[in-house]
Parts: C-alpha cells; structure tokens; sequence
C-alpha cells in the first residue's frame, strides 16, 4: 500500500570558473494524508444491556417519556454496535487527511434510530438492524484549524446526549434528545474551525432520519439543513454549541403539502468545566412542525462529579412542554416509529392533552480498572429517576398516574 511520496531535488551551483551539480537537502516530506493511514484503521465493538424497574407498571407495560428505555421490568440488549473507523487527525491542520466511519447497530434502540430507506423492514422483532454511521471525512488545510466535511450517514450534530451510550452520563435519556431533535442525517456536513474559539457548521441532508430517494427513504421532495455555530473560551473550560436543523419532515402520504410544511429543531448547549472534577450543562431546546401545527420547547441541567478513577455522580433535572401532545409518544409495536415517520399506519403511547413534563435523574458511573487496556470501555451505570406532569395531566402507569419512579442500570462493554 502505497503510504505517501516524497519530493527531493537538486540545485546546480556556479562557482567562478567551475560548474558542479550538488544536491540539495531533502525538502521535508509531502504526505497525502497526515499520517500512516491504514496504521490507524481499528475496528469497532461496543454492547450496552440494561433493564428499567417501573413501579407504576409491574406487567411490563410502556414507560411513557422513554423511547430508547421504554419497556419496564425486562432486560434488554440496547445496542450491539460493530464496525471499523478511521478518525482525522486533530493535528492535521497544516495538512490534508482522510477518516471513515462505518458502524451497525443490532438491539432493541434501532427501532427508533433507522434511516428510512436502508434496513428499516429487515427485521419485524424487537431487535433490529441499522447502519448508525456509514461516511467519509475529509480535514481541508483552509483557515486557522481547518474545514472538516463529512459526507453519508451520520448521527445529528444538534444536542448534549447521543446513540453512542459510551458518551452519556445517565442511561436513560431526556425528553429532549427522545422528541426534541434528529437522530441521523444524510448528506454533506462541514465544520470549519475558523480559530482556537470559533467553529462554525453548515450542513445539507435528505432530512431526519431519512435516505436520500423518495420511496424508500425521504418521504417528501425537500431537503433539510443544519447551520450553527460553536465557541470555546476559558482555554476550554467554558464550550457554548448553537444549531439548528431546518426542512420538511412530513410524510406526502398524510400532509399534501409536505414539501412546504417545515419543521424547525433548535438546540443550544453550554458546558462549564468548574474545577477538574466538577462540570455543568445546560442545554435549551425547541422545535416547531408547521405541518401539525405542534410545538415544544425545553430546558435541562446536568451535573457531574468524579469522585475517583473509577466512580463518578451524574444528575439531570429537565422540564419539557409538548404544546399538542404530538412529540411526546411511545410506540406500541416494533414498527411503529418507522412506520410514523414514513406516513403509514401506526399506534402510540401518549398523553390525552398538552402536557408539561419534568424528569429527575440521579445515577453513577462505575469504571473497573482492573480490566485489560485494550477494553476501552466499560461502564455500570445505576440511576433512579422520577417523572412528573406539571399541569395535572396523567399519562404514566397506562393514563392512571401524573408520577413515576423508575429504578435502572445498564452495562457499556467495548473496544
């Protein structure tokens, strides 16, 4: 494998009276990409199992405000990711460089993060296949820090949480990341980093969570876009991510004019490093569908305090309003999300009117030590959390209660 090119030359010297060809030293090396590339290709594999106890629904009933976490008293395997990647390298400013990400997700949150068009009718059970990430990036020498473009499937930029559960504080997850924003796109995303404090994204994609081809994936004729814009100040204690996506998301088998109704999905996150072993965020969020004329808007902190290599606390407090009780659902089969999403028939779990939401999280992180290094990740994360109407509605334990408490823990094993 060919793993760059060097150039050397040579220069003729004219001395009175004489001519010699000497040579040069050797100009420095000119790579293609910034380091060995396929020296740092590794391979991906990460599984997360976990069970929620509700003690509003003892016959395994839904967990209304949970749509990753959203069957009570079972274990479930949440994800089984596997792939290969290749990161750019955060040093190749002055250079150019080239990564990849292509990673599948088998479990029971596929059904709620496939990309219409691409293995969404696979799988009829409970746990599915999905391509989480399938794209190229490419890190171009332009500005002070570079542009990154990112180019196929990918996870939304927008929010604190993300699929990967490695990344998460808590395992269950907020309101916000469930009903307030995307999950993937596809399409082209660049993020330029315009100097130490500023980057600045931009982005063009078939919409949310959907492939591009109308058919089997976009469900309308419009495109969507992300732009946006990030800050990091305190020399990175203090990180400030704005973004917002734009497009039509609507299904032309339900809304006629689906190409002209957009859906607005705005996010902003502030992240403050107080000490080394204290952090705060807090995250805003608001989303807007003109083709139902529905609303949301909300609002979460988060805390987090190591305690020690290898325990940490973790708390989420978080207020969320669904205007029409039309973002906040949960499926009741294993197609249901998908088939909502593509215009087709399908059955949800939901409040009876608007409804104000607020959620309580408490958790902890356990990180043994005691394991090899190759096992990169390894996490036990119990939590308690309560959930809450704030308006008299009651749509938790099956539309009898305004309250829940659920007891829950998971287990992250990886490499």
């Amino acid at each position: 494998m060919t793993r760059g090119f060097y150039l050397s030359g040579f220069a003729l010297l004219l001395t009175p009276g004489a001519t010699a060809l000497a040579e040069t030293p050797p100009a420095p090396p000119v790579r293609p990409f910034s380091a060995a590339w396929n020296d740092s290709v590794k391979p991906l594999f990460e599984v997360e199992a976990g069970i929620v106890g509700n003690t509003a629904n003892p016959n395994n009933q839904t967990n209304l405000g949970q749509l990753f976490t959203d069957k009570g008293n079972r274990l479930e395997l949440n994800q089984l990711l596997f792939g290969a990647e290749r990161d750019i390298d955060p040093k190749a400013a002055p250079g150019w460089d080239v990564g990849f990400k292509l990673e599948a997700l088998y479990g029971s949150d596929a059904r709620i993060t496939h990309t219409l068009g691409v293995l969404d009718q696979l799988i009829h059970d409970r746990n599915q296949l999905d391509i989480l990430e399938a794209n190229v990036t490419v890190h171009m020498p332009v500005f002070s820090g570079g542009v990154d473009v990112k180019a196929g499937i990918y996870p939304t930029p927008l929010g604190f949480e993300t699929i990967d559960p490695k990344t998460n504080p808590l395992y269950s997850h907020s309101y916000i990341f469930n009903y307030g924003l995307p999950f993937k796109h596809t399409g082209v995303l660049a993020t330029a980093h315009l100097s130490p404090l500023i980057d600045v994204y931009f982005g063009v994609d078939s919409g949310t969570n959907t492939f591009i081809g109308y058919g089997s994936g976009d469900n309308n004729n419009r495109p969507g876009g992300i732009a946006g814009a990030g800050a990091n100040l305190l020399d990175g204690r203090l990180t400030v991510l704005a973004l917002t996506h734009i497009g039509p998301e609507d299904s032309k088998r339900v809304v006629p004019f689906a190409n002209s109704a957009v859906r607005y999905y705005s996010d902003a996150i502030v992240t403050y490093k107080a000490t080394d072993k204290l952090t705060f965020t807090g995250e805003a969020n608001y989303v807007r569908e003109d083709g139902y004329r529905a609303e949301a808007w909300g609002a979460a902190g988060y805390a987090s305090y190591t305690l020690s290599d290898q325990w940490a606390l973790n708390a989420r407090a978080e207020v969320f309003r669904d205007s029409r009780s039309f973002f906040v659902n949960n499926p009741v089969g294993n197609r249901d999300y998908v088939n909502a999403e593509r215009g087709a028939f399908a059955q949800f779990y939901t409040a009876s009117r608007p409804t104000t939401y607020s959620e309580y999280t408490l958790g902890a992180t356990y990180k043994p030590t005691w394991l090899p290094p190759r096992f990169a990740t390894a996490l036990v994360r119990p939590e308690v959390r309560y959930d809450h109407t704030l308006n008299g509605s009651r749509p938790y334990g099956d539309g009898r209660k305004a309250g829940v408490v659920t007891l829950a823990a998971d287990v992250v094993f990886g490499f």
